[in-house]
């Protein structure tokens, strides 16, 4: 879906300048069981979100499995997580600039992202599985909205583009993503740019701020609350993590 000052530039280039390989996985259709859908409130709107339904088929695919073997991968996309829902509700408590970039990394089905499509942004999905890409697309749509790219991503490997906004839920949840999320941060996001990142207060939280604090990037915190599964209240935080324009 083309938009003006694209900053993929036809997003043709997923490994950006390093030299470092990416891992990319799609999930065949066959491992997915029928969808799932649900209704979520955020702001005064109402999303409708599809999802994979069948956890233990996907689980237990063989494609999943040559995944886990060759990069630790498990399909955590594809699940609606309380965390996206956090992301989504800071989003729309804030105000933002109208044709707005934001890249939303390791989007699984999309309800950030969407949620800054409904606030007028440009959007790009990506994620490291296509699948999940295309749920976040075809959520998309569904939603009414068409103003957005995808993007098969690794985070480990960064882009050769930058945006002024980058929305990442749940994306702690292991030690070895700190090191580089705090490097696509630093080589994705504009000076001046923000980073918001939900998190359901992992005990991984400690370690990822730790690391801000030598990578230069200040943020700050605030405490949010979210139905979850079954009735339970989840309480986690969203970080606004701030990427400082160069001293002249």
């Amino acid at each position: 879906m083309p938009f003006e000052n694209d900053p993929l530039a036809l997003a043709s280039d997923a490994h950006g300048t390093t030299s470092g390989v990416p891992f990319l996985h799609t999930t065949p259709a066959e491992a997915l069981g029928a969808s799932l859908y649900k209704s979520v409130l955020i702001g005064n709107n109402t999303f409708e979100i599809a999802y994979p339904g069948d956890a233990d088929k996907l689980l237990d695919h063989p494609s999943t499995h040559e995944a886990f073997q060759a990069d630790d991968y498990i399909p955590y996309w594809a699940e609606l997580w309380p965390a996206s829902v956090m992301l989504a509700k800071a989003l729309v408590n804030q105000s933002w600039p109208s044709n707005y970039t934001a890249l939303e990394i390791g989007c699984g089905v999309g309800l950030p992202g969407i949620v800054a499509l409904s606030l007028g942004m440009h959007v790009i999905f990506s994620d490291y599985d296509a699948t999940a890409v295309d749920f976040a697309a075809k959520n998309a749509v569904t939603n009414g909205f068409d103003n957005f790219k995808t993007q098969t991503l690794d985070w480990r490997v960064p882009p050769s583009f930058q945006v002024p906004l980058i929305l990442a839920a749940d994306v702690i949840y292991q030690e070895r993503n700190i090191p580089p999320l705090i490097a696509i941060i630093k080589a994705v996001l504009a000076p001046d740019g923000v980073c918001l990142l939900s998190d359901p207060d992992r005990s991984t939280r400690g370690g990822f701020r730790y690391a801000l604090k030598p990578a230069k990037l200040p943020f700050t915190k605030q405490a949010i609350t979210v139905p979850g599964h079954e009735g339970r209240v989840v309480t986690g935080s969203v970080y606004s993590i701030h990427r400082p324009a160069p001293k002249r």
